[in-house]
């Protein structure tokens, strides 16, 4: 019988307290794992512990903001010491802001710029050189198909997506030019079940509420278990980036072949979609 390929491996998974990284930890907590878990909500993440916990996994946790360096710094010399190795890093923790532009907060734009832009690059520089000691060790950032095209009312969580996207290219580039078995992949989610729009920012006059709701019944139909186990099943493949449901496979279809085409057709289409509902 094939040994999983996750077991015995060690795990750091940011944003581990909700959505996709929850469900990775308990995926991974049933595959022998041991895992190192991060996130700043600390019922959420107690949660999570307790969930792993139950189901045999060995499990440290530490709350902490990935825009703190110093503390991810510290947080993974820790792991790494009491754990002796870190095999995967998986990069889910983020947040988002809707609104135009010119009605948005700047402080709420930059607010989601340094947690997921920053936030990740902190994340990957603290635990790199614990992964590059692994035998094949595993970077995972998270984009969006925001990452892939860019989305009106949506400006900075687009930017932070298509940076990711950037950042883990070079990145993967870099380990292969230097000869390392470390892999760095991208996962390209499409419309999760996830708490982000929910506890997301707002700008003035946004209906916060038909947003959420929109996201609930239109956007959000792949469950974060189901995003879990298709990340758990392409990672050790080492591709470098991982499509996550339909919707990015056409967003990326739609990128790569409309060039940015789409840039007009988007405004003209949510147009014609709110005069149809104002009458």
């Amino acid at each position: 019988m094939r040994r999983d390929y996750y077991a015995g491996r060690v795990a750091v998974i940011s944003g581990a307290a909700s959505g996709i990284g929850r469900a990775l930890a308990v995926a991974l907590s049933s595959r022998g794992a041991q895992l190192v878990l991060w996130d700043r909500d600390i019922e959420g993440l107690a949660v999570t512990a307790k969930t792993c916990k139950q189901a045999g996994a060995q499990v440290r946790t530490d709350v902490i903001d990935v825009t703190d360096r110093t503390s991810l710094v510290d947080a993974a010399a820790r792991a790494h010491a009491e754990l002796g190795r870190i095999d995967v890093v998986l990069c889910m923790a983020g947040v988002i802001h809707t609104g135009d532009v010119l009605v948005s907060d700047p402080v709420d734009l930059e607010h989601v710029i340094h947690v997921n832009v920053c936030g990740t690059v902190n994340t990957v520089t603290a635990l790199l050189r614990y992964v590059v000691e692994s035998d094949a060790g595993h970077i995972l950032t998270t984009s969006s198909g925001f990452g892939l095209m860019a989305a009106p009312r949506y400006s900075a969580y687009s930017a932070s997506k298509f940076a990711i996207r950037g950042f883990t290219s070079a990145l993967r580039q870099e380990l292969t030019l230097d000869g390392h078995s470390v892999r760095a992949t991208c996962v390209v989610p499409g419309g999760v079940r996830t708490p982000i729009i929910r506890n997301g920012r707002f700008a003035d006059g946004v209906d916060r509420e038909s947003v959420i709701a929109g996201f609930d019944t239109r956007v959000a139909r792949i469950s974060p278990q189901r995003a879990a186990e298709v990340i758990l099943r392409e990672l050790p493949r080492g591709r470098a980036q991982i499509m996550i449901g339909s919707d990015a496979r056409l967003l990326d279809a739609v990128a790569r072949l409309g060039g940015g085409c789409y840039q007009s057709l988007v405004p003209w289409l949510l147009r014609r979609r709110g005069h149809a509902k104002s009458h």
